[in-house]
């Protein structure tokens, strides 16, 4: 039988040969195929590397003995020098062995001894008065000579810039520095016309078109003089951020600066050549490489001595530059974040916003004493914010995304840029602080006022046409413009800096006169459409619904100030009449209407434009509620009641029911549909909200059918709710925001949104399945021979219940069986079926909460709420009882227990995280708050 097909082997070398099969023989074939390649490729490159080492040989020593030729032919160069000699006998040569060397030999000493009296021989023939000797009178020759006096002094551009940029004053700080000023010298006066002797005028043109094609080349070449301005400087520089103006005071160093700047803007200052001149500069891409390698330098106003700022903020070095920035499409943004900074100390910032810190500055005239107080003269501001509104739309999209990497000290970013010293030590201060003194412009009042009525300007008063939903338009300039600027600079700080940066932003928005009121009044033209949307029907039923209940809580107010001391009885006292009047009732005080009429009043409150939220409104307008919400918020932290309700600023209760019923319908909706791609918006409307709630409940100024409006027709029942909430709670990771269900969502970050009644419901039923759920496991939720048992001495309720039921922990839940022990010392009988715990946590807390005990203390209202006492802190276990009383209060609430003590609001607001308005400080320290409103109201000059 034969073998098969795969196994049978065919004999290729006759029958006296080992045999060998026929795939063996083709791997063997193909394996010396690539071993012979590889012989052949070996071979080409031992030969290449053989020629090059050969050229290399052969060029080194031709330069070797050009140069000691050379050197002789220059000591005697009095004698010969011309125009056409220093082109062919001294260029020529010079050329070839300086810029044929290896980079480390070209700048060895004797290279740059020749570098330095070839450079020298130069200036002295362009300033000489002989018109034989002067080099460049070859640019009014014959073409070759033309020709050759650009390429030789393309190749001496091209040497000098090399010098700048990478022959660092580290290694022969002496003799680099000196050459590095004399090669900068040089390129000044090639591209210096009017330095040039003896020119006569019709030799003019030609001479300025030869000039215009050198410094086209020194501008537009890669390696030209931005990106070698940029090394020098960032090689040169401190290496620390804790400098300010600081430059060394060499002479040849700031003469380096200078010229190095003065050759950086020869483009702009020939931007008016006719457009047929063939040696036109080309000032678009100049500008275009001046912003990615010039104003990416970091501290570049900081580096450079003051008086050479001016040069910089020239209009018409400023203006093209913005013009690109606007026109220019994301690359020009990408190459500037690519940009390598490993030269520079400061890495945390990328060169975008270094950028963006140099225009701010640029554009800001500065006192020696480094104040700021108005824009550079003849600054077009428009087009100013426009350009930092475009590097700002770039800028922030990349700390957004690489916020998660920035890892700051979060003790030094306590600190802000206002507390910076001029000396200050980088130990003390990090890069982001600098980096915010230079940002300090844009935080103060000139800046937001000078923005404002250039929008005013535009458009007359700030309304409708200023909030345009339209695609930016760089020749018009809307209040859009300026929203965009503060909420893209609002986004940096709050980056940069999460601790207090945004601050310094939120102050100059919240506390420049007008702006919130002219802000909200363009805004409600955005949402409202310029009318509020409600038939007149509807605008009639409610205000007729607001008399009848202003009416009953004037009356329901002053019966309740003289049969008991309502809490709220000294506030109303404060506040005017005409703040009760504003104010509206509870939903019992609502009088009964028809049930049209109750829809239609929830309607008004439920705001068409924001019922998408998130997701249905425009950039812009998620820009600007942010904005709006992030000033307003910060605003109400220090408005008190008498500005809230008297005085009515910054708004009307009027005003003020529509930015609650706005931003409740927002909020609602945004959560609803799950926006997890606007938390930053959604948040911070939450907090404003939130403020405007608490406020609300502290003193009503809203009907109570405002926050329940959005959510009236999406009420889903309360066991279903709690069941929801409970399933989300109970299996969510920490990290995972996003699978929290619409319901859960509402109830824990805006539970206003349902009705108290319902709020109580869901509690108690959330109670109830933690009680199934925990008989489910196994542990004992009834009476029983398991139920945790405690023997309570009546006379030491305190002590005892601190010892048996402190450290009890999740336990604390189960079923307590007390046995009390009367003052006598003997057991009290009885058992206990829930009635002994009940009387043990009431005589428990009323004993703890008692002010004599020391851990409690009333406050001066009239209410007599409580507040944690001073002295509890010398009591022993002080701290401790405290903390077990809050355990005590929770068993109560689990066990549906009323225990008789309100806590002071403060205190209660503090438990829940939230903010204790300035009011509410009148509770704590009288004394404290009437002279904290004195200084409020206080004029400055007596500050």
């Amino acid at each position: 039988m034969s073998a098969p097909a795969k196994q049978r082997q065919v004999s290729l070398r006759g029958a006296s040969a080992k045999e060998i099969s026929r795939d063996a023989l083709l791997e063997k074939l193909a394996h010396d195929r690539e071993l012979r390649s590889y012989q052949r490729r070996a071979s080409a490159a031992a030969l290449f590397i053989q020629r090059v080492w050969r050229r290399y040989i052969v060029i080194k020593k031709v330069s070797e003995q050009l140069r000691e030729e050379w050197e002789s032919l220059a000591d005697c160069y009095e004698d010969h020098m011309s125009g056409a000699w220093i082109s062919n006998n001294l260029l020529r040569p010079f050329l070839f062995f300086v810029t044929h060397s290896p980079i480390l030999w070209r700048c060895q000493i004797r290279n740059v001894k020749c570098i330095t009296k070839c450079f020298g021989i130069l200036l002295q023939s362009i300033s000489s008065t002989d018109t034989q000797k002067n080099f460049c009178l070859l640019t009014v020759g014959t073409p070759q000579e033309k020709s050759a006096w650009l390429h030789q002094t393309q190749r001496l551009v091209s040497l000098c810039l090399f010098i700048l940029a990478d022959c660092s004053n580290s290694s022969h700080p002496d003799e680099m520095v000196t050459v590095t000023a004399l090669s900068m010298r040089l390129l000044v006066s090639l591209t210096d016309v009017k330095g040039w002797k003896n020119f006569r005028t019709r030799d003019i043109n030609d001479a300025d078109l030869a000039v215009k094609r050198l410094i086209r080349y020194m501008t537009t070449n890669t390696n030209g003089i931005y990106s070698c301005f940029r090394k020098y400087i960032l090689r040169n520089a401190p290496q620390s951020s804790s400098w300010r103006n600081t430059v060394s005071s060499l002479e040849n160093n700031l003469l380096i600066t200078a010229s190095a700047i003065t050759l950086c803007l020869r483009p702009f200052h020939s931007m008016m050549l006719n457009d047929r001149d063939t040696g036109r500069i080309d000032v678009y891409e100049a500008s275009k490489k001046y912003c990615i390698y010039v104003m990416t330098v970091p501290y570049l106003t900081r580096y450079l001595p003051s008086i050479l700022l001016p040069a910089l903020k020239h209009e018409r070095v400023l203006l093209p530059c913005f013009s690109i920035l606007l026109t220019s499409e994301d690359k020009l943004f990408d190459e500037m974040l690519m940009l390598d900074q490993s030269d520079f100390a400061t890495k945390e910032i990328p060169p975008l916003g270094w950028a963006l810190a140099n225009i701010v500055n640029l554009a800001i005239e500065d006192d020696d004493s480094g104040s700021y107080g108005c824009f550079i003269q003849g600054l077009d501001c428009k087009l100013y914010t426009h350009a930092v509104n475009r590097i700002l739309e770039k800028f922030v999209p990349w700390l957004e995304s690489n916020q998660h990497s920035l890892k700051w000290d979060v003790d030094e970013m306590l600190m802000t840029s206002d507390c910076i010293p001029i000396s200050a030590n980088s130990d003390k201060c990090t890069d982001i602080m600098f980096y915010f003194d230079l940002l300090k412009p844009v935080h103060q009042q000139w800046h937001l006022r000078k923005l404002l009525s250039l929008a005013k300007d535009s458009y007359g008063a700030p309304n409708s046409h200023l909030i345009k939903q339209t695609s930016d338009n760089q020749g018009s300039f809307k209040l859009q413009d300026v929203i965009y600027f503060y909420y893209y600079f609002l986004r940096i700080f709050s980056i940069l800096n999460p601790a207090n940066g945004a601050l310094s932003i939120l102050n100059v928005l919240s506390f420049t006169p007008g702006f919130i009121a002219e802000f909200w009044e363009a805004f409600e033209c955005a949402i409202f459409g310029g009318t509020v949307h409600m038939s007149h029907a509807v605008k009639q039923n409610k205000e007729t619904i607001l008399d009848q209940t202003e009416a009953n809580s004037v009356t329901r107010q002053s019966r309740s100030m003289k049969e008991s001391g309502h809490r709220w009885a000294t506030v109303i006292q404060k506040i005017s009449r005409r703040s009760n009047d504003e104010s509206t009732a509870s939903p019992r005080d609502i009088p009964q209407i028809p049930v049209e009429s109750a829809a239609d009043s929830y309607d008004s409150w439920d705001i068409e434009a924001m019922k998408h939220g998130a997701q249905g409104i425009s950039k812009y307008l998620s820009c600007a509620l942010f904005l709006f919400c992030s000033t307003y918020a910060h605003y109400l932290l220090v408005l008190d009641d008498i500005e809230f309700y008297e005085k009515q600023v910054p708004f009307t209760l009027q005003q003020q029911r529509k930015i609650a019923a706005s931003l409740n319908t927002f909020v609602y909706n945004s959560l609803v549909h799950c926006a997890n791609n606007y938390r930053s918006v959604i948040d911070i409307a939450v907090k404003c909200l939130n403020l405007l709630y608490e406020r609300d409940c502290r003193h009503k100024f809203c009907p109570s059918c405002l926050w329940l409006a959005p959510a009236r027709k999406g009420w889903i029942p309360v066991a279903a709710a709690a069941r929801a909430h409970e399933a989300a709670f109970s299996n969510l990771q920490a990290v995972d925001v996003s699978t929290i269900p619409a319901v859960s969502s509402i109830l824990t970050t805006v539970p206003h949104l349902y009705p108290f009644e319902e709020r109580v419901q869901m509690f108690r039923e959330l109670i109830k399945l933690d009680k199934v759920s925990r008989r489910m496991t196994g542990e004992v939720s009834e009476p029983g021979s398991s139920s945790i048992g405690i023997v309570v001495r009546r006379d030491h309720i305190i002590e005892d219940g601190y010892k048996q039921l402190n450290f009890l922990g999740p336990k604390l839940k189960s079923c307590i069986n007390v046995s009390f022990i009367s003052e006598s010392g003997l057991p009290e009988a009885g058992l206990d079926y829930g009635g002994l715990s009940k009387e043990f946590l009431t005589d428990l807390s009323k004993a703890a909460f008692d002010p004599e005990f020391n851990l409690f203390s009333q406050t001066s209202t009239a209410d007599s709420t409580l507040i944690p006492s001073m002295a509890a802190r010398l009591l022993e276990n002080g701290m401790e009882l405290i903390e077990f009383l809050g355990r005590v209060v929770g068993k109560a609430l689990y066990e549906g227990i009323l225990l008789e003590y309100s806590f002071s609001l403060v205190f209660v607001q503090k438990l829940l995280g939230r903010y204790s308005f300035l009011d509410e400080l009148s509770t704590l320290d009288s004394e404290l708050y009437r002279n904290l409103i004195i200084m409020k109201v206080m004029s400055p000059i007596y500050l």
